[in-house]
């Protein structure tokens, strides 16, 4: 049994802790390969954190002043 859970890996998902929540999903699976909801749970986030994040692209076609471009260079720097 492992002594991570699934519970755990979402409350850092919800943070906004995604390679964190990763791991915790990696390391269930390592001790359990069979933990069907901890498998789709890793999919869907990989799956998620390899799409292009819709808003801040947006964001970057549309910049048009130093705040505009302060600010995504903040949210670049945060990933």
């Amino acid at each position: 049994m492992s002594k991570f859970n699934i519970t755990e890996a979402l409350i850092y998902e919800n943070q906004g802790l995604k390679e964190e929540a990763l791991e915790i999903y990696k390391k269930i699976l390592e001790s359990d390969p069979d933990n069907f909801k901890a498998a789709a749970h890793l999919r869907r986030l990989k799956k998620e954190m390899a799409e292009p994040n819709k808003e801040k692209l947006e964001m970057f076609l549309r910049l048009r002043d130093e705040n505009e471009i302060k600010e995504f260079k903040r949210w670049l720097i945060s990933l």
